[in-house]
């Protein structure tokens, strides 16, 4: 019988030969290099004095280690007060998003205390298939009078259908009689929520918090339709200006300045402090990732 097992033992369950673990190593290895490269040479560009530094060489390390562009960058007002925008809206933005995208989730899970309820998740799940555009999303926002506001970045897109089925579907997976005796208590749904079905929903929370912290953070595209003001950009359009139209901001110290940099240094600066304050992120919730999302996804 014991024989018969192992023989029959699925091929994934077989522990992997030499040649096949030396394998996997170098394609590890490989995709690393391909994946860290393109940012190596962004953050060494970025460093690298323009009087050595030929646009077009492919760095690993700076050429003529120099924080000039960095200065230049910070010493003006465009983008630091890109990036305070940007941080507000994130911060702000995933608050928002996160407690009606929980409130409603949990709504979902009590069918049979919630009337309608289905039907709600069938529109839920309905809006998942089609878009409305951007034009009418454009006119809905100029009939809530919020051109030229930030929650015009927020409030279109609070609530991600797929993040709210993610978590509907990890509250699902938490016993219900935990629930009963809690009710039986006497706690009421809103206490329940907060005492029982949050704490133990840490893992999925954390992994939602940052899908829509990287939403908010690298939307550009809903400043660009609905903030007229260039001072009220977020850091990403600013970003765009620099790197695909390759001019700065009008009225920026770069554009005043007499500093001999190059426009790829510029470019590179701006793109290593939009990217990098989000990067931050990830090392303290990496380890929320697979449970988070494993079993938001496949349970209920």
């Amino acid at each position: 019988m014991m024989a018969r097992a192992k023989a029959t033992r699925p091929a994934w369950q077989e522990k992997p030969n030499t040649i096949t673990q030396a394998l996997k190593v170098i394609v590890l290895a490989f995709s690393v290099i391909v994946m860290l490269y393109p940012f190596v040479h962004v953050i060494s560009v970025s460093f690298s004095d323009p009087a050595v530094y030929t646009p077009g060489d492919l760095l690993l390390w700076p050429k003529g280690f120099t924080t000039a562009a960095y200065e230049l960058v910070l010493g003006g007002e465009i983008v630091p007060r890109a990036l305070l925008v940007s941080i507000g809206v994130t911060l702000l933005g995933t608050l928002i998003s996160m407690v009606m995208t929980v409130t409603m989730a949990y709504a979902l899970t009590q069918t049979r205390r919630v009337p309608g309820s289905r039907f709600v998740l069938l529109l839920v799940l309905f809006s998942m298939l089609f878009s409305a555009g951007i034009i009418p999303n454009y006119l809905v926002v100029r009939g809530l009078g919020l051109l030229d506001n930030y929650l015009a970045l927020i409030l279109p897109g609070a609530i991600s259908a797929f993040n709210l089925v993610v978590v509907r579907n990890f509250f699902m997976s938490i016993p219900e009689e935990l629930l009963d005796a809690a009710r039986i208590d006497g706690a009421g749904e809103l206490r329940i929520l907060g005492s029982v079905v949050l704490p133990l929903s840490k893992a999925v929370l954390a992994v939602i918090a940052l899908f829509y912290g990287v939403g908010y953070w690298n939307a550009f595209f809903g400043a660009m339709l609905y903030l007229n003001n260039p001072s009220m950009w977020p850091v990403q359009l600013v970003l765009r200006q620099y790197v695909l139209q390759a001019e700065p901001l009008p009225g920026s110290v770069i554009e005043n300045t007499q500093v001999q940099l190059t426009p790829e240094t510029i470019q590179m600066t701006v793109l290593v402090l939009a990217t990098v304050p989000i990067l931050i992120v990830y090392p303290f919730l990496q380890r929320f990732f697979t449970k988070g999302v494993l079993t938001g996804a496949i349970k209920g």
